[in-house]
């Protein structure tokens, strides 16, 4: 998977703004929905700005329901990671909680599902995918001043085989 361009680490210094990620926090998942139906699930906005997306389908923490995200990915092998920084807010996003109650999950990626599970990652792996997620997207590094003293969480998605 190809790294964002010049360009499109000019456009996340700004996407990484704290009045940006506010407002980028209440829309965007809605907005990449949109965009998902209208392509036919090929694209989202985010992917514009050279960020890899996966729908993701959980299980609710909650309620039981399925529910489908379009998330922000980091492509590692077969597995993919998460970095759950509800854009540097104080508390973890909702998608966080679904999967630490119901590991399970399905991916959808560039025409290809799978089936899952989530693990939180901590300590050396932890630290090493923060660096990966870093070289994706510098905004990760806003949200992470941010969220504290919450320590953001980094969540590895493995195949079931």
């Amino acid at each position: 998977m190809p790294r964002p361009n010049a360009l499109q680490k000019l456009t996340h210094r700004f996407l990484a703004l704290r009045p940006v990620s506010a407002i980028l926090s209440r829309i965007l998942h809605r907005a990449d929905s949109f965009m998902l139906r209208l392509t036919s699930g090929r694209h989202t906005f985010a992917e514009l700005v050279g960020l890899p997306v996966v729908q993701l389908t959980m299980t609710g923490a909650k309620t039981g329901k399925q529910r489908t995200l379009p998330l922000v990915s980091l492509p590692v092998g077969e597995s993919f990671v998460l970095i759950a920084t509800n854009f540097g807010q104080k508390h973890n996003p909702g998608w966080y909680y679904n999967l630490v109650a119901h590991p399970e999950c399905d991916v959808f990626f560039h025409g290809r599902s799978g089936k899952y599970i989530a693990h939180v990652i901590d300590g050396e792996a932890r630290k090493k995918y923060w660096q990966l997620a870093l070289t994706y997207y510098i905004g990760y590094k806003n949200y992470e001043e941010r969220a504290a003293p919450r320590q953001i969480p980094v969540i590895l998605l493995e195949p079931t085989k």
